[in-house]
C-alpha cells in the first residue's frame, strides 16, 4: 500500500509528472493505483469515483489543473489562460455538490492570473497543488484534535460513508476526529453505516478502519434507529460536501435521516468538515446542488442486478441535513456549535 510516513494512507499523489490515485472502485478486494497524465482523464476519475470524498476530489481537481498548464501550448499569457479556464470549467463540472472542487479549482486559477509569465505560471500551478495536500493534512489532524475532545474516553460512534483517510489527502475527517481519539488513548468503538447504494461505509470505512486496526462493525442503514434505541451510540460523527451560511450541510445521501434518528435519541449529531467545505455565497441549503447519479447504482451491485428489469429508480447522490439538527461542526479552527450563522461567519473571518 502507497502511504505517507506518518503511517496514513496516501490516495492522492503526484508522481513522476503524474497523478497518482488509489482507485477505490477496487476496493477492499484490490488495492491498485490509476496514474493519470491529463486533466479529461481526470474529470473522469472524479466523476466515476475512482478519486471520492470532497477534499481528495478537491487536491485531484488541482492536480489536474497543474496537468493542464504543463500541457497546454498557446500563442501568448492571454490564449493559454483561456485554454486554462476550458479545463477548469470541465473539472468543475464533474461533480456538483461538493463545493471543496471549485474552491480548489479557484484557487489555482486566481494565481494563475496573478503571474505575468506562461512558464512560471506552470511551475506555480503544480508547486500550489502539491502545497494543498499538505495543507489538507494539517487541517484534517487539527480538526481531529479538536473534534477528539467531544468524545468519551470510552465511546461508541456511528458514521455514514467514508470521511477518512480515503475522502482526503490523507488522516480524514469525520474519521479524523476518531483516529485523533484514538492517538490519544481513547478507547472508539465505531459503527459504519454500509452505505447505500454504494456502499461506500462496508467497502471503504470497513477497509480504511481495519487497516488502522480502529474497531468497527458494519450496520445496513436500515439498522441505525434500533442500535441508537439501544442507547449504545454515543454520538454520531459524518463528513459534508458543502455548508451553507446557516450551517444546512449536503453529505452522502443518507446523513439526513440519520441526523433525524439521532435527534429522536438525542444522541449528539457532529459534522466534521474543513472551512473550505463552507460556502457562504449560500444562504441556506436550498441552493446546493445535488447531484444525480445513474440508477444503475440502485438497481445494481458491483454489476450484478438486484430488481425487476428496467425498474425506474431515483439515486440523489447527496442530501442536506438541516442546521437545527447538528450539535456542532468540527473545523480546523475549532468547534463550532449554534446558532451557526454567526459562528460560521466569525469562522470565514479567521479563516481569511
Amino acid at each position: 500500500m502507497s502511504q505517507r510516513e506518518n503511517g496514513n494512507i496516501e490516495p492522492v499523489a503526484w508522481a513522476n509528472g503524474c497523478i497518482r490515485l488509489l482507485d477505490q472502485t477496487k476496493l477492499p478486494h484490490q488495492v491498485c493505483w490509476v496514474e493519470i497524465d491529463n486533466w479529461r482523464d481526470t474529470a473522469s476519475a472524479i466523476r466515476t469515483m475512482i478519486v471520492r470524498g470532497a477534499p481528495a476530489i478537491g487536491c485531484t481537481a488541482a492536480l489536474g489543473l497543474a496537468l493542464a498548464g504543463r500541457c497546454t501550448i498557446a500563442p501568448g499569457r492571454d490564449a493559454f489562460l483561456d485554454k486554462l479556464q476550458v479545463a477548469a470549467d470541465g473539472l468543475c463540472e464533474a461533480r456538483p455538490t461538493a463545493v471543496n472542487l471549485s474552491w480548489a479549482v479557484n484557487r489555482l486559477m486566481t494565481l494563475a492570473r496573478s503571474i505575468a509569465e506562461v512558464t512560471e505560471i506552470k511551475q506555480a500551478l503544480i508547486d500550489e497543488a502539491l502545497k494543498m495536500i499538505d495543507e489538507d493534512i494539517q487541517i484534517n489532524r487539527k480538526m481531529g484534535k479538536f473534534g477528539a475532545e467531544l468524545l468519551p474516553d470510552t465511546c461508541n460512534v456511528m458514521t455514514h460513508c467514508n470521511a477518512g483517510a480515503l475522502a482526503t489527502a490523507g488522516f480524514g475527517t469525520a474519521l479524523g476526529v476518531i483516529r485523533a481519539a484514538v492517538e490519544e488513548g481513547k478507547h472508539v468503538n465505531v459503527f459504519a453505516d454500509e452505505t447505500r447504494p454504494r456502499l461506500q461505509g462496508l467497502k471503504l470505512t470497513a477497509w480504511e478502519l481495519m487497516e488502522s486496526g480502529i474497531p468497527v462493525t458494519v450496520i445496513t442503514d436500515n439498522m441505525s434507529a434500533a442500535l441508537m434505541h439501544t442507547n449504545r451510540i454515543d454520538c454520531v460523527i459524518v463528513g459534508a460536501d458543502r455548508i451553507a451560511s446557516n450551517g444546512d450541510t449536503a453529505n452522502k445521501i443518507g446523513t439526513y435521516g440519520l441526523a433525524v434518528i439521532a435527534a429522536h435519541h438525542k444522541v449528539p449529531f457532529y459534522v466534521a468538515a474543513p472551512v473550505s467545505t463552507f460556502d457562504s455565497s449560500l444562504a441556506n441549503g436550498l441552493g446546493i446542488p445535488i447531484e444525480q447519479r445513474d440508477p444503475t447504482e440502485v438497481t445494481h451491485v458491483d454489476g450484478l442486478s438486484l430488481g425487476p428489469q428496467n425498474v425506474a429508480a431515483w439515486n440523489p447522490a447527496f442530501d442536506v441535513t438541516p442546521a437545527e439538527l447538528i450539535t456542532a461542526i468540527i473545523t480546523e479552527r475549532g468547534v463550532i456549535r449554534p446558532p451557526f450563522t454567526g459562528s460560521i461567519a466569525s469562522i470565514l473571518k479567521v479563516a481569511e
